[in-house]
């Protein structure tokens, strides 16, 4: 592992704001550049184009990577597309900030380990690994050793983040405005304020320690998930100490056999189908670092539970309508239901009925079929996208959901992601019926 993944978290809010500066000036000068060599050659740029490009991706992912915090975490938000929204090679850039993250050079750790446990804390363990075996947006991970022998995973969070996040948020709002991604008459500013929030309960690791004992209660006695157990004596709010829990990247199942990946796949699905229908409580982080996979036991280790939270029945009414209308293939209920849950507004309706209709056309179909569903089917993406760039391409019909709907929804579209790239084939609507009709 190269010694380039050191690098110091600017805890300071100038640093941190020059960074910000930096990102925007390095995407107007590719802008530009790009704009020259579209006229060189002949076309007309489009300013979506300008910004859209991979060097200009590979600039924020960059960039986001080095800040960590909330800048990183709404990039690796965006990444969780499947390339049916996103072309696929800006996708696949995106997604590089999962795990993108750089170090905290020893020094810097050091400083941060002495404000928690003392100038002594070495004393503590019988070995502490200074080398993180994990990096994220919020924070990097550490395995210790008790002088018991006990194998510890120690979260460590980046100095400055937690107060870094209300500004990072703002800044990141106002470089998709200055950049003309979003349109000035769009409304974000209760999903901002809901964005804040809940990086703000992410980053209280008291509090994620709580959510993962509540986990271990939901799923105690069950074969398939092991979760760690919190070690409070070891924990603060900034430092988070739990069981170490050994398991390989779930994405190394790539490689096992179509009934591996299946059973796999299905026990995470049916996981967010509970957590939706029957917990009324979910993870709403999909992020592929939050999954382990144990090859010899097949299960499956869950980590990661700041982004916890419960679920509004009013949202897990408004889920079980929208799937219980498409279980029926009632067209116009399914309609009904995506207004309903926020996905679409009365003015979208208003002003792209026919293009609406095809794309309800189009999935009712494809999800409809009966027997296995073949996650790695993706030949409807093209007549869908086909129907949504009527809409996109009015900006007056943007519509930012309901927080509550994005949360849940980033943690169905992030598990479909995985199930997409495990080319999974599963029972969905049998999946789906069974835990739809649970409350009723």
């Amino acid at each position: 592992m190269s010694d380039q993944r050191y690098r110091k978290v600017p805890s300071a809010r100038l640093s941190r704001l020059a960074s910000f500066g930096q990102l925007a000036g390095g995407i107007a000068g590719g802008v530009l550049a790009e704009g020259a060599r579209k006229l060189a050659s002949g076309e007309r740029p489009r300013l979506s184009d300008l910004l859209l490009t991979p060097a200009n991706a590979t600039r924020v992912t960059e960039q986001l990577s080095k800040l960590r915090g909330a800048a990183m975490k709404l990039g690796q938000m965006i990444s969780m597309d499947a390339g049916d929204v996103l072309p696929p090679e800006l996708t696949d850039i995106l997604a590089r900030l999962r795990d993108a993250a750089h170090y905290m050079p020893p020094a810097q750790l050091n400083k941060v380990l002495i404000a928690e446990w003392g100038p002594d804390w070495r004393r503590r363990f019988k070995h502490f690994e200074a080398r993180p075996i994990a990096a994220a947006s919020i924070g990097q991970v550490h395995r210790a050793t008790l002088p018991d022998g006990t194998l510890l995973a120690i979260k460590v969070q980046y100095p400055g983040v937690a107060e870094s996040i209300d500004a990072d948020v703002d800044n990141v709002a106002s470089l998709l405005r200055i950049s003309n991604l979003l349109p000035s008459t769009l409304d974000i500013a209760s999903l901002l304020a809901e964005a804040k929030r809940q990086l703000h309960e992410e980053a209280d690791y008291v509090r994620e320690a709580e959510q993962m004992l509540r986990y271990r209660q939901l799923l105690s006695g069950e074969e398939a998930f092991l979760i760690p157990a919190p070690y409070p004596e070891y924990s603060g709010k900034r430092i988070l100490a739990m069981d170490f829990v050994p398991g390989q990247s779930i994405e190394t199942l790539q490689s096992e056999s179509q009934a591996v990946r299946d059973r796999t796949m299905g026990g995470l699905l049916d996981l967010v189908l509970r957590e939706l229908f029957e917990f009324g409580f979910m993870q709403t982080d999909p992020n592929f670092a939050n999954y382990r996979w144990q090859p010899e036991s097949g299960r499956i280790v869950l980590l990661d539970f700041g982004a916890a939270r419960a679920v509004p029945e009013k949202t897990v009414a408004s889920y079980r309508r929208l799937m219980l209308a498409g279980l029926a293939q009632d067209h116009d209920a399914l309609r009904d239901a995506l207004i309903e849950i926020g996905f679409v507004s009365p003015v979208t309706l208003q002003r792209h009925r026919p293009a609406l209709d095809g794309m309800i056309d189009i999935l009712m179909a494809h999800l409809g079929r009966p027997g296995l569903f073949d996650f790695a089917d993706r030949s409807f993406v093209d007549r869908v996208r086909g129907h949504a760039e009527t809409i996109i391409a009015d900006k007056a019909a943007w519509h930012v959901p309901p927080a509550d709907t994005l949360f849940v929804q980033r943690k169905v579209s992030g598990t479909a992601l995985l199930a997409i790239r495990m080319q999974a084939r599963l029972p969905l609507l049998e999946m789906v019926a069974a835990k739809v009709g649970a409350g009723d």
